[in-house]
């Protein structure tokens, strides 16, 4: 497939059923999209969305940062999703202008889509969620998990390396150390976000 797309820039899709995540409240400060989406898989399991669309919808759409509906569709795939998409609003046109130097052309879902299941998601109720050992469904919150000694921590990733994640742990661990005996990595998700690091002092 790789080898075919290379040469032809093209390939094979099916086009995916899609399943309706309905998004209502506002998120608590401390929840970000990944609390968001590790909820969902927890609750649907690894192939839950398989071969589907994941489609985000709602007024809690408007309560997510660009970076926090990256993190969601970017593990749509945990789910076994072929992807996640997210309306278009202001904040989507906001973080396109200037990054995006030809004409935009936006879609919508249609009035009469059907969808295979509709969703809904308080976002108000949710909670810190973790992915405990093995899968990603096996979601627990925070406050049902029991004292954990740990050997390393990874601050970073595709998912969690951007620069709303940097600049939180940093104001987690400003005037502390890292626990000894712990490894902790940090992997900015772009340069961009690694010179932004260096430039607010985060990296320091």
């Amino acid at each position: 497939d790789l080898a075919a797309g290379m040469a032809t820039g093209k390939a094979w899709f099916k086009v995916p059923s899609a399943i309706q995540f309905v998004l209502k409240g506002r998120k608590a400060p401390w929840i970000s999209g990944k609390d968001v989406i590790l909820h969902i898989i927890g609750r649907i399991g690894v192939d839950g969305a398989l071969y589907q669309s994941m489609e985000f919808a709602g007024e809690g759409v408007q309560s997510l940062s660009m970076d926090d509906r990256f993190t969601i569709c970017n593990m749509a795939i945990e789910a076994g999703a072929k992807n996640g998409i997210f309306p278009v609003d202001e904040a989507t046109r906001d973080y396109i202008s200037g990054r995006v130097h030809r004409k935009v052309i936006e879609f919508t879902a249609d009035e009469d889509a059907e969808y295979t299941d509709v969703i809904e998601i308080d976002l108000s109720a949710l909670r810190p969620t973790v992915a405990c050992p093995h899968l990603p469904e096996n979601t627990k919150t925070t406050d049902e998990l029991e004292h954990i000694d740990i050997q390393q921590c990874v601050i970073g990733s595709c998912t969690n390396g951007r620069i709303e994640d940097m600049r939180i742990a940093a104001g987690i661990l400003k005037g502390r150390h890292v626990a000894e005996g712990v490894r902790t990595i940090v992997i900015p998700a772009t340069q961009e976000v690694y010179l932004q690091c260096i430039e607010e002092g985060l990296a320091k």
